[in-house]
């Protein structure tokens, strides 16, 4: 008796090698539109840094999570802070 041909991958249901698994990325929410007690303001450093990175950079939106808005405030107010020396323009530079 003849076996039926099951293909070339075999008789494997959704088990395709090349084919990634969906990863489910939560949607990242505007800390300042979910609470708005909270105020951006250049005069809080402290607050600031969560958004520069020890090299002194800031950090993109898409990684932040603030909307186009609060995004848009933030850099002005972390630029004015730069200028009146609260925050650093650049990090701390290692020499090698």
């Amino acid at each position: 008796m003849a076996v039926p041909s099951r293909g070339p991958r075999g008789n494997r249901k959704n088990q395709n090698p090349r084919r990634k698994k969906r990863v489910y990325h939560r949607r990242k929410v505007c800390r300042f539109c979910a609470d708005s007690s909270l105020v951006i303001s250049y005069k809080d450093p402290k607050s600031l840094r969560y958004f520069i990175t020890e090299r002194g950079k800031i950090i993109p939106r898409r990684l932040s999570g603030c909307c186009a808005k609060h995004q848009r405030t933030l850099t002005h107010a972390i630029k004015q802070a730069r200028t009146i020396a609260f925050l650093p323009f650049v990090g701390s530079v290692e020499i090698r």
